[in-house]
């Protein structure tokens, strides 16, 4: 698999760390990177510091999955329980997988549990990802700091002032045969048919789970603008989260019930997203949404609002059109455009699919993360190797001299 010089002769044990595992963004695609890893270089576990999700039950049957190590917020016997855990796994990797809690207890139990690689991998350029003081006191014991795309990779060593030796970017990737313009009709029946609506129904949608700072509102509040122009057509919410409670009021209040459909977390995700006219995410804050990709490989054009890194895959005019964050009549503009432009539609669906098959694969993303591993525990292990001295006795006290001067010192 490597190009090191000696190569190491056993699989590593990777633990990844992370809260839970609801369906999102960060969560899927942690399902798929451990999917594809080759269990002869890598063999992935889960840690859920609270419980294992939807996901986590769901790969459960896979791959080890840890949960219910932290009884709250100020739990700090969290931290013996984590390094207990590492040590009877025999761990070689900690990865922790966004920011916060999981970033601080995963890396500072991987120290004191002496695991040899110590990363932190962030998905975001603000909440819930935010780094905070008592993280950035960890920068020490951490080997790589994992950024999604080159743009965030510049963020953490500009905004979050990590060193820049330390940044490593490996690029989001997704499954490029699952994620397919055909995939609508792989599966029956038709998205159209099941949501009770004509074949010609013009669909728009979002795959986020219901957080804040994924502005929903901004996209209900744009449906409700569109309906002049545009009476027939229906938008789909895919994901599920502690917003729905805010969200549902206000289709209820714009009078879209019947026009916007929640359809909570779901597994046919790439059907859905082949079956809409127009992707759309209308975040706050972002990295390189795992989304985006997904809707981009099923030749479906993206209209996102211009945060993070999304201006690396939604280029106007070329897949899709980047709005002013929290714009909604330019939101509500960009969308109007595609719909009307059936070719022009079609265009930049092509091309984003061409783009995400050039640089957003999952293999290159599962590779970025195995070499990754292997070279930070190559590289301990040589540092950690005594330096062997000659025991032959040198014939003058000079050429003593000179052949201590060569010797290594640790």
């Amino acid at each position: 698999m490597n190009s090191f010089s000696q190569p190491i002769q056993r699989p590593l044990k990777c633990m990844f760390v992370i809260t839970s595992m609801p369906v999102g963004g960060a969560e899927t695609l942690l399902v798929n990177l451990m999917r594809r890893m080759d269990p002869s270089v890598i063999q992935p576990e889960v840690i859920c510091l609270k419980e294992p999700g939807p996901l986590g039950t769901e790969i459960a049957n896979e791959f080890p999955v840890h949960s219910d190590l932290i009884g709250g917020k100020y739990d700090i016997a969290v931290l013996p329980r984590l390094a207990r855990l590492l040590r009877k796994r025999n761990a070689d990797a900690v990865i922790t997988v966004g920011a916060g809690d999981k970033m601080f207890w995963g890396r500072l139990a991987a120290k004191l549990a002496g695991v040899p690689v110590i990363a932190s991998a962030l998905h975001s350029t603000g909440w819930p990802d935010g780094v905070g003081r008592l993280n950035r006191l960890l920068t020490q014991i951490t080997d790589a700091f994992i950024g999604v795309a080159e743009s965030h990779g510049e963020f953490l060593r500009t905004f979050e002032k990590f060193p820049a030796n330390k940044v490593r970017v490996i690029r989001n990737g997704i499954d490029c045969e699952r994620f397919h313009p055909s995939a609508e009709c792989r599966t029956s029946p038709d998205v159209r048919k099941e949501l009770g609506l004509a074949p010609e129904t013009p669909l728009i949608g979002i795959v986020a789970a219901l957080r804040s700072e994924k502005n929903h509102s901004m996209l209900i509040q744009a449906a409700a603008k569109l309906r002049e122009r545009h009476p027939d057509l229906h938008t789909l919410i895919i994901g599920e989260g502690p917003e729905r409670d805010t969200i549902e009021p206000l289709i209820e209040q714009l009078g879209l019930t019947d026009r916007v459909h929640l359809l909570g977390n779901r597994s046919d995700t790439p059907r859905l997203l082949a079956a809409m006219d127009v992707f759309t995410l209308c975040s706050l804050n972002e990295a390189s949404p795992v989304s985006i990709l997904e809707a981009l490989a099923c030749e479906t054009p993206v209209v996102a609002t211009d945060v993070g890194s999304i201006s690396e895959t939604v280029l106007p005019g070329k897949t899709g059109e980047l709005v002013p964050s929290e714009d909604v009549n330019s939101f509500v503009a960009a969308i109007d455009r595609l719909l009307t432009k059936d070719d022009l539609r079609s265009q930049l669906g092509r091309n984003g699919r061409e783009l995400v098959q050039a640089t957003g694969s999952l293999q290159s993303m599962v590779d970025g993360y195995q070499t990754l591993i292997h070279e930070i525990f190559a590289e301990k292990s040589r540092a950690s190797q005594p330096a062997f001295v000659a025991k032959a006795a040198p014939r003058t006290p000079s050429a003593a001299i000179k052949g201590a001067s060569r010797v290594p010192v640790s």
